[in-house]
């Protein structure tokens, strides 16, 4: 599934690599990104959030990648520092806030079985022999 992800996110990429190598301004650089690779990036990140962090090592590397190309930024620039000049949050911010998002949607939903669902007394952090993280987690972060 993962595989599938990264790459039509490359597909998407490519399409538009020569445009964000063009002398566009920096603003409207980043709008292209913002408006149609990160949607695309981000589709269902409610649910593929949690994954392991090996898989969210590869968004978060595609993520740099873009943004390095945005600004022309030699290599020796960090990601971080490339984060926080753009205010650009990374994967893992993005998949927290999504699923706070989502979960503020769902307790409020007009449907009952809707709202039943986040209501559910589950327990707060039951013993996990393999330490798997679950989507209720990202509502801690």
């Amino acid at each position: 599934m993962y595989i599938y992800f990264i790459f039509s996110f490359n597909l998407k990429f490519h399409k538009f690599r020569q445009l964000l190598r063009s002398n566009l301004s920096l603003k409207n650089k980043l709008l292209i990104y913002k408006q149609i690779i990160r949607p695309a990036m981000t589709y269902g990140i409610q649910i593929w959030g949690t994954s392991k962090n090996s898989n969210l090592k590869k968004f978060q590397a595609f993520q740099s990648i873009n943004l390095r190309l945005l600004t022309n930024s030699p290599w020796y620039v960090s990601n971080f520092t490339l984060h926080n000049d753009l205010k650009i949050p990374t994967i893992s911010e993005i998949a927290s806030n999504h699923y706070k998002k989502f979960h503020k949607y769902t307790i409020n939903h007009p449907n009952p079985l809707i709202s039943n669902l986040s209501s559910l007394s589950l327990p707060d952090n039951p013993i996990r022999r393999l330490k798997r993280k679950w989507s209720r987690d990202l509502l801690k972060t």
